[in-house]
């Protein structure tokens, strides 16, 4: 007789790094099962291997949110609950602190308030001698940031918040004005964060910090984004750690008593200075560049819940790819093709934008895709595409 995997749930199941997790827990031998928010049918239900379990959406009752997932926990009894996004980090928290018996492969406690709270993020980057963009609280009395001319972003210093029993992700938003800035900040309605807007590309440094310190460094670099003015990337490309931030990362990540997988998202201008942005103490999106460079992220941190003293083995020599995902990329396509028809003149031109996305190279890899596994990319791609259309249908 076979013996049983060891079980991981894992969710939400249609967070963006849910398959490539997946496939990560797969290949180290855990059987996965996820959470879904009830009435959903995510793209993860068709990777082989995966039992998708339906819970009530946070968004409309985030106590009985928590009731179903203690249900869950008692029935499948899994090793290990590995939150992949901000609504299951401030979940397992929860569960954490009511005593639910699972390890949690995330954050809880400080390290959880510090994952859900960007304000709290920048002190420590700054501390660090991280370069941490100047910033305000858009409430205050002075609501934007001294000496930055506008525009500038406005977004919540939450990741996510809890009001009327509901939990929401609230959004963030551009203002060219300081009553334009106090009028956003009411409209999130919590701690804000004001920030002039910085022109630059994104970088990704990843890591999985033990007590030992940072181990399997990596980085990333964007090459495109869905919207190119602003939004999630449709393709990003690997580069080495970059000396100029290694060294401040290492000591913001002591500073914090951090432990699991970790990205530090970073923003570098025309100058070179490498603006920090925000801490991802979860999965991030671009978890396919890490498994097919050999970075099992999600699995370590797995084990590292499971056994303090485990040490990953990151690969010697890790491949030079990029990573493009396949929705987001015909995304973009159309978000620079409707810039076009309107003329706008505030995106890349059409005809070299077709050229890049439709050109394949050897070094190219997809987003949720493995070999016999065409239906899981399909599925993936659909849902993307969905989901865009259902955003710009909403008033």
């Amino acid at each position: 007789m076979a013996l049983s995997q060891p079980r991981v749930l894992v969710g939400f199941a249609d967070a963006l790094a849910a398959i490539e997790c997946t496939w990560s827990l797969q290949d180290a031998g855990f059987e996965v099962v996820a959470f879904a928010r009830r009435g959903r049918l995510p793209a993860l239900a068709t990777v082989p291997g995966v039992r998708v379990e339906p819970v009530t959406a946070p968004e409309d009752d985030v106590k009985a949110t928590l009731a179903d997932m203690r249900r869950l926990v008692a029935g499948e009894a899994p090793v290990a609950l590995l939150p992949l996004d901000d609504h299951a980090v401030w979940l397992a928290d929860r569960l954490a602190a009511d005593d639910v018996t699972v390890t949690i492969a995330g954050p809880t406690g400080e390290r959880a308030t510090l994952a859900l709270d960007k304000s709290r993020q920048l002190a420590a980057a700054a501390a660090a001698g991280l370069a941490v963009p100047p910033t305000a609280d858009g409430a205050g009395a002075s609501p934007v940031p001294p000496g930055t001319p506008g525009p500038w972003v406005v977004k919540s210093a939450l990741a996510v918040a809890e009001h009327d029993g509901r939990l929401a992700r609230p959004a963030g938003t551009r203002a060219a004005t300081a009553a334009e800035v106090v009028e956003a900040a009411a409209a999130i309605g919590g701690p804000v964060l004001v920030q002039p807007v910085i022109d630059g590309v994104g970088e990704g440094v990843f890591g999985l910090a033990t007590d030992r310190g940072v181990e399997a460094w990596s980085a990333h670099r964007r090459v495109r984004m869905m919207n190119p003015r602003g939004s999630g990337s449709s393709a990003c490309r690997s580069i080495p750690v970059p000396d100029d931030v290694r060294e401040p990362v290492a000591a913001f990540i002591a500073g914090t008593g951090w432990r699991g997988l970790f990205m530090v998202e970073l923003l570098r201008d025309e100058a070179g200075t490498a603006w920090t942005m925000e801490l991802n103490g979860r999965p991030w999106g671009s978890m396919a560049l890490a498994r097919h460079r050999g970075f099992a992220y999600p699995a370590w941190a797995v084990r590292l819940a499971l056994d303090p003293a485990f040490s990953p083995e990151p690969p010697a020599a890790p491949p030079d790819v990029t990573a493009r995902h396949l929705g987001r990329e015909l995304v973009h396509v159309a978000a620079v093709a409707r810039a076009a028809l309107r003329r706008s003149g505030d995106g890349p031109p059409l005809g070299r934008t077709l050229v890049e996305v439709g050109r394949l190279r050897r070094s190219d890899r997809w987003y949720n895709w493995r070999r016999g596994t065409g239906r899981v990319l399909a599925a993936d791609t659909v849902a993307t595409l969905r989901a865009q259309l259902a955003r710009r249908s909403r008033p």
